[in-house]
Formats: C-alpha cells, structure tokens, sequence
C-alpha cells in the first residue's frame, strides 16, 4: 500500500473494484503498509493494538482488534498471526493462512519470527522479505533487533523446517533496480543450495495448493 494516495488509489491501479475487497488484514502500521487507509477504507480492517494506536486517527469505519496466536476466519480461510521482530515503533506480526488443506505463511517485513516452528511448521509457501538477498540489515537498537533479515537466511529458514517454497515480496532495490538474468540466477542457485523452489512477486500473481 503506497504512502502516498489512498487505498481507492491502489486498488483502481491494481485495477481491483472496491466491492471484490472484502476484509484487509494488517501486518504493521509503518507508512509503505498502513497510511493509505487514512482516508478511511472500503471493508472491515483487522490489525493488532499496536497497530490500531498508529492508526487512531483513521476514517476506518469498521475495526477489529488481532490477537497473536489466535485465530480468525475471513473468506473461507483461517488466519493465525506470529509476533516478529522487526520495529519497535510499529510492532509487527506475520499470519499463518490455511484455506482447505493448504496453509501458507507472510511475512513482508521481518528479523525474526518468534514462535518460528509452529509458524511454520507444515507450510506450503513461505511469502518473506525482499529488502535484502545477501547483506544483513538488521541492527540493533537497545536490546530489539530491528529491520530486514536478507533472503538467504529466509531460504534457510524454509530449508530447516522443510517449507518447500519461498515467495519473495516487499522487494529492495536489488531486486527491483537489478539485472533480471543475473538476480534470477543467484535467488535459484541459493535456494537449490537448500532445496527450496523460489519465485519474486510480481503485480496479479496467483498460486493454486491442491
């Protein structure tokens, strides 16, 4: 979600109809994910407290309090959020999401899922951070580890709790400003290295788990 415009703004350039969104479901509150609701939003918001603190002041109607590790079902699909580590002044969360027998997990921004074994535990696709492919960018602020955990490590994540797919979104400027044939080859070569499949995200993507 943009930090500029509105979510009307991003759905129209998606070319999405207000009406087929039917729920929004909020990992954090940093401006690139939450201030395009300022203006208010088009169906029923979930997000955690923290979130909703940054977001008092939002024209959002019809609001709903998440709470980790407790379940939701929206659309036919159940979702599960993990606390992360990845800010301190916009606490985040991750969602484990099961529809029928598939179950997948995103996490857009992260340092470290807290709880990662049963986050993912039995995962069909990973959907991670894209700030970073190889160089770390977390740092350390008091005793919180804030930022973004680069690809490779995610890809290990998946490697050691046999998550067979990795999704990369959020993407940095490596991905998005990098060679394609090159940057392809190297995502491919680190997640062979682990037995993982990866793909990047791209606008209209779809996945179909039987």
């Amino acid at each position: 979600m943009p930090t500029a415009g509105t979510i009307m703004d991003s759905l129209d350039a998606a070319g999405v109809a207000p009406g087929d969104v039917t729920h929004l479901v909020m990992t954090h509150a940093h401006p690139d994910h939450a201030f395009g609701l300022k203006e208010g939003a088009p169906c029923p918001v979930y997000a955690t407290e923290a979130s909703w603190e940054t977001m008092e002041d939002f024209e959002i109607q019809e609001r709903y309090v998440v709470v980790p590790r407790e379940s939701i079902q929206l659309a036919g699909m159940r979702f599960e959020a993990f606390t992360m580590d990845h800010s301190t002044r916009a606490p985040a969360v991750g969602y484990r999401i099961t529809a029928g027998r598939a179950t997948i997990f995103y996490v857009p921004d992260v340092v470290w899922i807290r709880d990662r074994e049963a986050a993912l535990s039995g995962a069909r696709c990973y959907v991670g951070d894209g700030a970073s492919l190889e160089r770390s960018m977390v740092r350390k602020i008091d005793a919180a580890l804030i930022g973004h955990t680069p690809v490779r490590t995610q890809l290990t994540w998946c490697q050691k709790l046999d998550v067979p797919e990795m999704i990369v979104t959020h993407c940095g400027a490596k991905i998005v400003e990098g060679d394609e044939r090159t940057l392809g080859a190297k995502l491919r070569r680190m997640a062979e290295e682990r037995g993982v499949k990866v793909e990047i995200a791209y606008d209209g993507m779809e996945k179909v788990y039987r």
